[in-house]
């Protein structure tokens, strides 16, 4: 589906470890393979916070000086400080309208207001949402936007790790991400489980090292890396999609979230040809189920028992359809699908 008329504008996406940016300028690298124009600067990665807007917010009024009336228009939210600027010379054009979500700050407890949320939200045409639990959200509070789900983010990468089926003993499961106890706090109890057929290996910033005894911990620290390094230093059986402060369900708002969100680390553990373990009631977990790319469980206490009952040949089928998986997600095959979705409503509709 080619058009002359699709167009979204870049921005300086600050350089982190810790992939923050990755995901928005991952959708820009789909955007740009779709025929989408960048009418802003190119994309950069300032490290300095005043730079960086400075470079956005120059870029951003090119772009919307630039952007042709009447023409299809996407853009990324949250986008804080300019979003209605944008959305200002989006209306003002009278421009088709189209928000890819990355989070929603009511459902993450970053704000208490929903319905100031939704009104932003209602400035679109189309939304791009994570699953159809957030969907439903935004439908039962009043959300007038036409919404399609993306399955799961995508994560640009050129493959060149291969997959091996991973039998060491302990089996060895991966968590990469905030270490820190607001968001991980579960971590720091993982020995108090008394497991000892697996051992939790650990990659990002924040850890606590003197919360743990190193002597008898199944908690391995390996370190902090770039959203790109990290892919060829991972290394295990699993990847762990856990959140909150409790190892019997994802509790906090960071574990409410959960419910709601399609989590970034899910597609860097299949990325890296890891098969995922999931909080049952996580909306990513359905996704996980359908396509057999992993486990699913209600507490972590659980996961003894469940790696036992799983055979070699049950494993083998789920690294099968995980390097299917890991194929679609480093060329961009969901957001390309879900955009298509949504294109052809506009056009259907024009």
């Amino acid at each position: 589906m080619q058009s002359k008329n699709l167009f979204y504008i870049s921005r300086n996406y600050k350089f982190s470890r810790n992939a923050a940016s990755k995901p928005k300028m991952d959708c820009e690298t789909v955007l740009t393979k779709m025929g989408f124009k960048n009418l802003g600067f190119k994309q950069s990665n300032h490290p300095s916070s005043a730079i960086g807007a400075v470079i956005s917010f120059f870029g951003i009024m090119k772009g919307l000086i630039r952007l042709p009336n009447r023409s299809v228009f996407c853009m990324q939210y949250p986008l804080s400080k300019f979003f209605n600027l944008v959305v200002f010379f989006a209306s003002l054009k009278k421009c088709t309208l189209i928000i890819i979500v990355h989070d929603v700050k009511f459902l993450m407890g970053k704000r208490k207001d929903a319905a100031g949320e939704i009104r932003k939200f209602n400035k679109a045409d189309y939304l791009i949402v994570h699953n159809e639990s957030m969907k439903k959200w935004f439908e039962e509070n009043a959300c007038k936007a036409r919404m399609v789900t993306n399955d799961i983010f995508d994560y640009i990468h050129t493959m060149t790790k291969e997959i091996h089926q991973n039998d060491t003993t302990p089996t060895e499961v991966v968590f990469a991400g905030g270490l820190g106890k607001e968001k991980s706090e579960f971590l720091y109890s993982a020995d108090n489980l008394g497991h000892k057929n697996y051992v939790l290996k650990l990659y990002g910033g924040g850890f606590n090292k003197e919360a743990v005894d190193s002597s008898s911990s199944i908690l391995s620290y390996q370190g902090v890396f770039s959203p790109d390094k990290v892919i060829s230093e991972i290394s295990g059986s699993f990847g762990l999609v856990w959140n909150g402060n409790s190892i019997d369900g994802c509790s906090g708002e960071f574990g409410k979230y959960l419910q709601y969100n399609n989590p970034h680390k899910t597609s860097l553990y299949l990325l890296c040809g890891l098969p995922v373990i999931i909080w049952k009631k996580a909306a990513m977990a359905k996704f996980i189920e359908k396509e057999n790319l992993g486990l699913t469980i209600d507490s972590l206490s659980d996961l003894e028992s469940t790696l036992n009952q799983l055979s070699n040949e049950d494993y083998s089928k789920i690294i099968k359809n995980v390097k299917i998986a890991r194929t679609k997600i480093a060329e961009g095959h969901y957001l390309k699908a879900a955009m298509e979705k949504v294109l052809q409503l506009h056009f259907d509709n024009t």
